[in-house]
């Protein structure tokens, strides 16, 4: 059985480049580049802000759990989880066998990418805060998946996505 699998999974907290250094990643070793939040808006056919408002979270993390499943078993390329998979054992579980690369950033860094929450629902009340709250609680479950840690701050998505490349190398 020749199974499809992603070439390397990016993991990390809102802000760390997962989208943008997995596009540029995926464009240096010629591969597509996949992102489950853009798999979880396709098939709502709605903005992931639009599905906590009318669903909830825990609609959204039941969205999240069928979309990483279906991504690691198709996706041929670069994956980018949402910054909360992690949260769900099953999703953690789905990552053993595979290349996860933690894209480590802190909180000066992370505040400056996201732009303090716009459409970012976790992140709409008190958003430096809730950021931080977020990073500390998911921060271990991103090393217990990760295969390789990328610290971010302050490097360029090339530069990432260049050292990412080399860490595949055989």
């Amino acid at each position: 059985m020749n199974q499809t699998r992603p070439v390397v999974v990016l993991v990390g907290s809102p802000g760390s480049g997962k989208t943008t250094v997995g596009t540029a990643l995926a464009a240096l070793l010629g591969v597509e580049f996949r992102d489950t939040d853009a798999d979880i808006e396709r098939l709502a056919g709605k903005p992931i802000p639009e599905i906590f408002v009318d669903e909830g979270e825990a609609h959204f993390r039941t969205l999240e759990r069928a979309a990483t499943a279906a991504a690691l078993a198709s996706c041929a390329g670069v994956l980018a989880l949402g910054g909360g998979a992690v949260l769900a054992e099953e999703n953690r579980a789905a990552l053993i066998g595979h290349t996860v690369v933690h894209l480590s950033v802190e909180l000066p860094d992370a505040v400056k990418r996201v732009g303090l929450g716009a459409g970012r629902p976790l992140l709409a009340i008190n958003p430096r805060a809730t950021l931080k709250y977020l990073m500390d609680q998911r921060r271990p479950l991103y090393a217990e998946v990760a295969t390789a840690t990328v610290v971010t701050d302050g490097h360029g998505p090339e530069e990432i996505a260049a050292e990412i490349a080399a860490l595949l190398k055989p």
